[in-house]
């Protein structure tokens, strides 16, 4: 099963920058290979063996020169043989990231014995990664089911189902329970959930409505984006619709819809057809990229950006099937203050053009 966990931050591996000749390397994982394998792609051999590793995101790690056999780096492609020492190198020391569970405040939606449904504000991090192994969603979970039998946070057979960017606000499902976390997973997998954003973007967009189709994988220029790729053999296949809900002048207020969930989607997605989310300091978006070049309008901007100091993205409304009672479970968060103060500036300018 494709892993469903996959529209949200980048975690320790996805930081990861290709291995340079002077660079120190720490050893993560170590296996000897056993004498009968039969020849198998490296990659696949250590998606079988390392627990929490996607496949991608081993490929990825061969790419950054840090899978090594006898010492050496082999591309993702290399077939194990016999007795071959294979390791996992990384750029950093091991980190122990055993999941301290911490009194953070939730802003919980629903729960019951299976499943939990929390409204994440922008600027918390889901999940302990890189630089971030305290003040997570993850820990707020672990101190707030810290006497619920069975659950432990440091399971991944328990916990979040999928994410969103530490900067982007709005719902999040929780699994409570092995079965529960693996019939939503499933769900997600097969697109049966119902995921809808609001987003501010650059740009006045020609169509009322549409989709965005393009594979997206990590961009070979610069390693902290994704990007759409123009070979439609790379990347995970992406597909986004959306619909335009207000027309700001030089903004538009849009309904994105996921059909799949990809790192970054709705980021790279709109970036991709000329239209990059309102303050999406990752993406370009916290430059004026539509307007004039009066002073008023630039110092307006500069207020926008200041009023609302993120990404203008909400994930607003969560859907999915009840994993026990097979009950349709919908929910729907209010847009954040941050982005209805940004809209109302935006309203405020449109009725008043001499800014």
């Amino acid at each position: 099963m494709e892993e469903p966990a996959d529209n949200d931050d980048l975690d320790n591996w996805d930081d990861m920058e290709p291995v340079g000749d002077e660079a120190q390397l720490y050893e993560h994982f170590r296996v000897v290979v056993d004498k009968g394998q039969a020849p198998v792609r490296i990659d696949k051999y250590l998606f079988e063996r390392i627990a929490s590793a996607s496949r991608n995101r081993i490929q990825q790690a061969a790419d950054a020169g840090f899978v090594q056999v006898g010492g050496k780096p082999v591309k993702s492609s290399y077939k194990v043989k016999p007795l071959d020492i294979l390791t996992l190198m990384m750029d950093r020391p091991r980190y122990e990231n055993d999941v301290i569970p911490e009194d953070i405040p939730l802003n919980i939606v629903y729960e019951d014995d299976y499943v939990m449904v929390v409204n994440k504000p922008a600027g918390l991090v889901v999940h302990p990664g890189h630089g971030n192994y305290h003040g997570t969603l993850v820990n707020a979970l672990a101190w707030h089911m810290k006497d619920v039998p069975g659950y432990d946070a440091n399971d991944p057979h328990v916990g979040l189902v999928h994410r969103i960017d530490k900067d982007t606000s709005g719902l999040l499902v929780i699994a409570k329970t092995p079965d529960a976390k693996t019939n939503l997973g499933w769900q997600f997998f097969n697109k049966t959930t119902k995921r809808r954003y609001r987003a501010l973007v650059w740009g006045n967009m020609e169509q009322d409505e549409g989709t965005i189709e393009g594979n997206i994988a990590r961009n070979p220029r610069d390693r902290m984006q994704m990007a759409v790729m123009a070979d439609p053999t790379v990347g995970k296949h992406a597909v986004t619709h959306y619909r335009v809900l207000e027309r700001l002048g030089y903004v538009t207020y849009v309904e994105c819809i996921l059909e799949t969930g990809r790192t970054h989607q709705i980021r790279v997605h709109m970036k991709h057809i000329g239209h990059t989310l309102f303050n999406d300091a990752r993406y370009g978006g916290n430059e004026i990229l539509k307007g004039t070049h009066f002073s008023k309008y630039k110092q307006f901007v500069g207020n926008c950006f200041d009023i609302c100091p993120r990404q203008a993205l909400h994930a607003m409304t969560l859907g999915f099937v009840h994993p026990v009672t097979g009950e349709q479970m919908d929910f729907t968060s209010p847009l954040p203050q941050d982005m209805s103060l940004l809209l109302d500036k935006w309203r405020a300018y449109i009725g008043n053009r001499e800014i």
